[in-house]
């Protein structure tokens, strides 16, 4: 009688542990995802941020002409004019890759018109984007989300008071 309730255990067991894996592999496979999606709406911020600064850049008074910055350190400290004027802190880290090394697009002028990461990696988000990121619809890479600053051709640039 012993010995057929042994191999009843033994299987027992290693049902339960089976089972395990699979809930274990599950769980893993759900915080990877949500790690994920964490990191796309991370990069999605910083995209938008570094934009911004630079549309800042852009339209800051400085002469009167508009220019883009030359390169992003250019956002941390404007030397287009006396004294400290900034546009960010710092530039923030790209979520994909884990450095600051933002690939850059070029403006018309020259300059930096806004940037992309460097990641290869699939997106899990593909839809329902925020207005001005519709290129983002539909991409096959990180890197394909441009993050650009576009000037409003109708607007004008703050007036340079004169010293008096």
């Amino acid at each position: 009688m012993r010995r057929r309730q042994d191999g009843f255990t033994y299987l027992a067991i290693l049902f339960l542990v089976s089972v395990l894996g699979v809930g274990l592999a599950a769980v893993g496979e759900v915080w990877d995802t949500a790690r994920r999606r964490d990191k796309e709406r991370d990069l999605l911020q910083a995209g938008r941020d570094l934009r911004d600064a630079i549309g800042r850049y852009y339209t800051a008074p400085s002469g009167g002409t508009a220019r883009y910055p030359s390169s992003l350190e250019d956002l941390l400290k404007d030397n287009r004019v006396p004294g400290i004027r900034r546009h960010m802190r710092r530039i923030p880290v790209d979520p994909m890759t884990g450095k600051a090394d933002w690939a850059t697009l070029g403006a018309p002028g020259g300059g930096i018109a806004g940037v992309h990461s460097r990641s290869e990696d699939e997106p899990l988000k593909t839809a329902n984007f925020d207005r001005g990121e519709d290129g983002f619809e539909g991409g096959k890479q990180y890197s394909e989300w441009r993050f650009l600053f576009v000037p409003d051709p109708k607007a004008t640039l703050p007036a340079i008071k004169a010293a008096r």
